[in-house]
Order: C-alpha cells, then structure tokens, then sequence
C-alpha cells in the first residue's frame, strides 16, 4: 500500500524540523528508508499508466497468421502492450515457435543423393569444403 503525498509531507517535514537521517526518520515512523530515498527524489506518487489490460485473442491469432516471422515486441507495438503481455497471450493461446526436427520442405531422396554424393567424393579423396554463411547483420530481413 502507498502512502499519501500529506503523510510523505509531514515524515519530510518531521525529518527537516529534527535533523534526523534517513535511518533515524524511517525508524520512527515504521517506514522503509528506500522510500523515504525516494520521496526525497520525488514526493508525488508515480501515476498509473493507461495500457491495454486484454488482448483480443482473435486478433492475436490473426496477427500471428499475417505475421508468423515478427518479434514480440513488434506485436507488442502493434497491439499497446509490453512484450510480456504479449508472450503471456500467445502461451496462454497455445502457440509457440519451438523448432521440428524436420523441415517442412525437406526433400529425403535429394538428401540421401547428396549424401551419397559426399560419401563418392571421400572415396576418391577429393576434399570438400563447407562455407560458412553466418555473417549477416540483425537487421536484415528475414
């Protein structure tokens, strides 16, 4: 529970008037001296912001179909919430980005031929190299 800015102006009040410190004021006034740090900063108390309380599931899902590739804090903007609503929505909804083993469009016969491919090679002792392709910027497209 939050103290009233009249009760925070008397404990200041009562701190100035007897030189007390910090300790001494949140002592006798059965407060903690964190707060009274803080009101120190700042007496009024901080005012409560007018976020969204519920996301509409529908439109979640929606989202989630338009968009399956978007962060959440980019559905987080879009729908005026912070992202742990947002991930709060989607687990609640059941859906998840966990990674299959299998990829949707994999293709068995073309990787057993590359297999047997690199399998030749090695019995021919001819080498083969394998690029690395990781160096891209976060920022690039999907």
């Amino acid at each position: 529970m939050s103290h009233s800015v009249d009760f925070r102006r008397h404990v200041l009040n009562v701190r100035e008037k007897e030189k007390w410190s910090i300790r001494e004021t949140a002592k006798r006034f059965h407060i903690g001296a964190t707060s009274i740090t803080r009101w120190l900063k700042r007496i009024e108390k901080n005012p409560s912001s007018p976020r969204q309380r519920k996301i509409d599931k529908a439109a979640l899902l929606k989202d989630v179909e338009r968009y399956p590739d978007a962060y959440q804090h980019e559905r987080a903007k879009r729908f005026g919430v912070c992202t742990k609503a947002i991930w709060s929505a989607l687990k609640r909804l059941g859906v998840t980005y966990k990674k299959t083993l299998n990829h949707p469009k994999a293709n068995e016969d073309m990787r057993q031929a590359f297999q047997n491919k690199i399998a030749d090679y090695e019995k021919r002792r001819k080498s083969v190299v394998y690029l690395d392709e990781s160096g891209f910027a976060h920022d690039m497209p999907r």
